[in-house]
């Protein structure tokens, strides 16, 4: 299996954390990165968000390009670019030189985003969101692999340009979707990306039969069978079992909330966005039933990696046996942790947890060819 490493920079006193420590939960994250390659993990990961504390990392591709420089070998993702928040010709351009100087190590996860605030801070209307996810994606897409861009779409229209840099090689197999709601499965297929599973409040095998009509629709479109799931987790390994379920529960229903917070999905202006119904009908039921957003958080846990080292090595297979995953990638700093205990958090789980996992038989790596489907 392959198992990453992703980083989150995440203010330890939640969304409206003092700027002034900002510096701080750089310092920490990219000392915790700069550690990855030599740790034996396979790949650096980096998010986008913006305007608070929640996750302070606004360009993933900077982040990464920093560390093209610093590593030689392990693979170098995003989790996720956010179509609608960006022009595809930047999005083209900036991942082709990315891939440039990295040798060709670039993983390319896109998503649609969630969280009003987001959407409100760059004057953004979230009801074109699912739109412009498609064809942001499209466009960005053939400037990879056709070296042009020239697109006519509702949202998107493009004369033709050219794509300088071209990446290092096809970008067929490195294009992964973050994906929650039932609609997104069949626009991920007929994108051609992977699945990148990023939890929420649903289980893994629930996504079960929506990956497999994904699968089937996929073989449909592109006479190939679709890249294996990349499956992200936030992490707590111990030793001790009983600090490993008193402390592990506690950071991810920490950041839970935090998230929660973040993204509003419970808020009274997702219901009748276009786009978004699977989250107002989720918080819709979440009322009727009575479940308060701590027994919302406390229920996320059970999507997440934490334990003993056996329990973790349990955990991450069990999840990738119910997604048919490729690969794992583990979030080790989070909720104010803070560093010591993040970089034992990766310590131990680097020494005890990631030689198992990546002993683990879980079929094709990120990025290597799918056979084409047989007749």
């Amino acid at each position: 299996m392959h198992v990453g490493n992703s980083f989150i920079f995440a203010h330890p006193d939640g969304l409206d954390g003092d700027q002034s420590r900002d510096a701080d939960v750089y310092q920490t994250e990219y000392r915790l990165a700069d550690r990855v390659e030599g740790l034996g993990f396979d790949s650096i990961w980096g998010v986008e968000h913006h305007f608070n504390g929640y996750a302070m990392c606004p360009d993933p591709l900077k982040f990464l390009s920093y560390f093209a420089a610093r590593t030689t070998r392990v693979k170098l993702g995003t989790m996720v670019v956010v179509a609608p928040w960006h022009h595809p010709i930047r999005v083209a351009e900036d991942v082709a030189v990315l891939d440039q100087i990295s040798g060709g190590r670039v993983v390319l996860g896109m998503g649609r985003g969630v969280a009003k605030t987001e959407f409100d801070g760059f004057g953004l209307d979230m009801n074109l969101s699912r739109q412009q996810l498609i064809e942001n994606t499209e466009a960005a897409m053939m400037g990879l692999e056709q070296g042009y861009i020239e697109y006519e779409g509702e949202v998107v229209k493009q004369p033709r340009v050219l794509i300088r840099p071209m990446p290092q090689h096809s970008f067929q197999n490195r294009l992964y979707l973050s994906a929650q709601s039932a609609e997104t499965f069949p626009i991920m297929a007929r994108l051609g990306a992977g699945l990148l599973f990023i939890p929420g409040n649903h289980a893994y095998d629930a996504s079960g039969p929506q990956l497999d009509d994904y699968r089937r629709l996929f073989r449909e479109i592109h006479h190939r069978e679709a890249p294996r799931p990349i499956f992200v987790a936030w992490t707590f390994v111990d030793e001790d079992r009983d600090r490993a379920h008193e402390l592990g529960p506690d950071y991810i229903t920490r950041y839970s909330m935090t998230a929660m917070n973040h993204y509003a999905t419970t808020g009274a202006h997702m219901k009748g966005l276009k786009g978004y119904e699977n989250y107002a009908a989720g918080a819709e039921a979440q009322r009727k039933a009575g479940i308060t957003p701590e027994q919302s958080a406390r229920k996320w846990t059970g999507n997440h990696v934490y334990g003993t080292p056996d329990e973790c090595v349990a955990k991450a297979i069990d999840i990738q046996q119910k997604l048919g995953a490729c690969a794992y990638l583990a979030v080790f700093n989070y909720a104010g942790m803070g560093e010591a205990e993040a970089t034992r958090n990766q310590s131990l789980f680097a020494q005890k947890v990631l030689p198992r996992l990546k002993a683990y038989e879980a079929g094709l790596d990120i990025g290597q060819p799918v056979l084409a489907q047989a007749a």
